[in-house]
């Protein structure tokens, strides 16, 4: 059954349940933001990714720049870095688990905050576009394991020998050491999270990922979990997030962002205190990276991240560019 269809069939038994004070509370426009500020530029349309992943960017954008929607651009987009094999860390070629498989995770969401995700999904190359396919075609939200893998091949999506000689090659060599331990990654590769508005002024946003090298079989990070690795709301804007999902996961750093940006606050200010929140929470640790990405519905960007290193690409009609963004450790 459709998700519209099911969805629309279940809110017949739930008419009248809410009353009509609490109704117009949820519809509250925030009060003193930014937003609401005829002076402020609107910049659309817009495409943003963590990491300098400019082929990435480079995609969405010919969507947007063509008149297509953000969820469209995004998702396209975030395939250019699963179909890379170079990426050792989203999609084909990803590091496997300890056991030496390879498994995806993805999550994406659109303007009506319709999401869908995959979890610990192996053997398909593309989990982004699954993960729209769970958001499309079921009622629910999220799909795992064997259970998302048959769905995917229900929809059409073929079989993939996701693990490539190179990261089988550095797999065998980790495992003389078996060490597990987490890297911080300063480089220009990572789970991909973008974030787009299109020409409507409408946002969208994907999470793509193969996860921890190495990690225990069954892990799954914030990449697909919506609210932590992604969230978009389109009144106010959108984040997402990179690095160690355990600390993401910990304070839902995605969705804070966005209340925060609700509640008046810049994008840059908004990701500045998603940091420093998890910092607090891990007082004396310096052994991981985090970074975070947002966007409003202004098309103002910003970045913020734990260590040095962490950047996001950005293409607009003004061209593309990459932002290194400030850190909370300085070098």
């Amino acid at each position: 059954m459709k998700r519209r269809k099911f969805l629309k069939k279940s809110s017949i038994g739930t008419a009248g349940v809410f009353s009509t004070p609490l109704l117009a509370s949820c519809q509250e426009k925030p009060k003193d933001s930014t937003l609401l500020n005829d002076k402020v530029k609107i910049i659309k349309p817009i495409v943003v990714c963590t990491w300098n992943f400019h082929k990435a960017t480079a995609k969405a954008w010919k969507v947007l720049n063509m008149g297509g929607n953000a969820l469209d651009a995004v998702e396209q987009g975030v395939m250019i870095e699963e179909a890379d094999t170079n990426n050792q860390t989203v999609g084909v070629g990803g590091r496997p688990d300890r056991d030496g498989n390879v498994t995806l995770d993805a999550c994406i969401m659109d303007k009506e905050s319709n999401c869908g995700a995959v979890l610990c999904m192996q053997n398909i190359a593309h989990p982004i576009s699954v993960a729209r396919k769970v958001m499309e075609e079921t009622p629910h939200v999220m799909l795992a394991g064997k259970g998302a893998e048959q769905f995917a091949y229900e929809q059409g999506f073929n079989k993939t020998n996701l693990l490539t000689e190179q990261s089988k090659k550095e797999w065998l060599e980790w495992k003389k050491t078996s060490k597990y331990e987490t890297i911080i990654n300063i480089e220009n590769h990572d789970t991909i999270g973008m974030l787009a508005i299109d020409k409507n002024g409408d946002i969208a946003g994907g999470c793509t990922t193969s996860g921890m090298g190495y990690k225990y079989a069954g892990r799954v990070g914030d990449s697909p979990i919506i609210g932590a690795g992604l969230f978009v709301d389109n009144e106010i804007g959108g984040a997402t997030a990179t690095g160690v999902g355990e600390e993401v996961v910990r304070t839902v750093g995605s969705f804070l962002i966005v209340e925060l940006m609700r509640q008046g606050k810049s994008p840059q200010e908004a990701c500045e205190e998603g940091v420093k929140r998890i910092m607090q929470k891990n007082k004396g640790r310096k052994d991981f990276q985090i970074g975070f990405l947002a966007i409003n519905k202004n098309g103002e960007t910003g970045g913020y991240c734990v260590h040095p290193g962490f950047s996001y690409s950005q293409y607009t009609e003004e061209g593309q560019i990459n932002h290194p963004a400030e850190s909370f450790i300085k070098a």
